[in-house]
């Protein structure tokens, strides 16, 4: 085996995926076809909802595990397509199709070096890899119904498309509904009270709020007004006032502690969605962050989301693609991004595993 028929492997199983729709919570016919393809190869699944767990041959309880992840679900294809989304063809040196970026192009390299490094009974660290369902919507049957299934970890790998640049940060995600209430009547009467112009004041808070932590490599948290309902006839006043908040965390702060912040200095009613989509960090100086650096990796902050938002474990985010090509019309990667992505994923983890 080289790499070689790695990358050729790689890119022919991409084109199959591809193919397959795979919806985030519609991912059981392309989670079929993975685990048989998987199988084939010689690999033991073990399947948790839409989610595979393969471990190395030599996989030895007594050490601790590196998990290498990437998910198989994607985003519906929007309406700017030229071409049908789930009908893969090369032109020009790019892979098209729906997901060939975001992320199975990081999935199939993932798959290659695993199976490089399968027999290996020489490794630091085992090693596991994870097929994930849901992480376009964050959803508990993914990677979080997965953390019950794998003990002991060391790092936790995740290959998203940062053209092989290494995330040592990343920024969390909460949501707020606001809600001011008022007193309705009739717009000419001096009695009432606008909830519209009191969910202003607490806008105006919003953007104009710093917190006093800075991350050096993510800056500043972020806050900003994304939705605004409030009313439905012009000659009467509302009687309440619903605005949404999209709130990026900088890894200073835990959610709920943002959470207070915010209830602690505005006058609206604050309910978040959910507090559980937490940022995450790394040092600079963590030997597998070390490893990716000597093979030509960039270390930076992310401002998109993963799956590491979703688990307590020390991670970074590396992977084949470009972010920017994520979820746009007649989605592409480019092949030479695959075979060279590989090549480099190998490199990296057989300066991290060598004892």
């Amino acid at each position: 085996m080289n790499t070689q028929t790695l990358y050729q492997n790689s890119l022919s199983l991409l084109e199959e995926l591809i193919k397959i729709p795979s919806y985030s919570r519609e991912e059981n016919k392309l989670v079929d076809f993975l685990e048989k393809y998987l199988e084939i190869k010689g690999f033991e699944c073990q399947r948790f909802s839409n989610n595979l767990l393969l471990r190395n041959k030599c996989f030895d309880l007594s050490k601790k595990t590196v998990v290498l992840c990437s998910h198989h679900d994607t985003v519906r294809p929007n309406s700017g397509y030229s071409f049908d989304a789930h009908s893969p063809f090369l032109k020009d040196g790019k892979l098209y199709g729906l997901g060939s970026n975001d992320a199975g192009a990081s999935l199939v390299s993932l798959i290659s070096v695993f199976e490089w490094f399968y027999n290996c009974d020489n490794l630091k660290y085992n090693l596991t890899l994870l097929l994930c369902a849901e992480e376009e919507v964050s959803g508990r049957d993914g990677i979080e119904l997965m953390k019950a299934h794998i003990d002991n970890v060391e790092l936790l790998v995740v290959g998203e498309p940062t053209s092989m640049d290494v995330a040592i940060a990343e920024r969390g995600l909460m949501v707020l509904d606001c809600y001011t209430v008022g007193v309705s009547g009739h717009a000419a009467n001096p009695d009432s009270i606008n909830p519209i112009g009191l969910a202003l004041e607490d806008m105006l808070w919003f953007r104009d709020y710093r917190f006093s932590e800075k991350s050096e490599v993510l800056g500043e948290v972020k806050m900003n007004v994304t939705v605004i309902n409030s009313g439905e006839q012009h000659n009467v006043v509302p009687a309440e006032c619903k605005f949404t908040v999209d709130i990026r965390n900088n890894g200073c702060y835990t959610n709920k502690e943002i959470l207070e912040i915010v209830r602690e200095n505005v006058g609206c009613r604050v309910e978040p969605r959910s507090t559980r989509l937490n940022p995450s960090s790394i040092s600079v100086n963590h030997k597998f962050v070390e490893s990716c650096i000597k093979y030509g990796s960039k270390p930076f902050g992310s401002n998109t989301m993963s799956d590491q938002a979703l688990v307590d474990w020390q991670s970074v985010k590396i992977g084949v693609g470009e972010s920017s090509r994520s979820h746009t019309s007649d989605e592409f990667v480019y092949t030479h991004q695959i075979r060279d992505g590989i090549e480099m994923y190998i490199n990296i983890f057989g300066n991290y595993l060598k004892k």
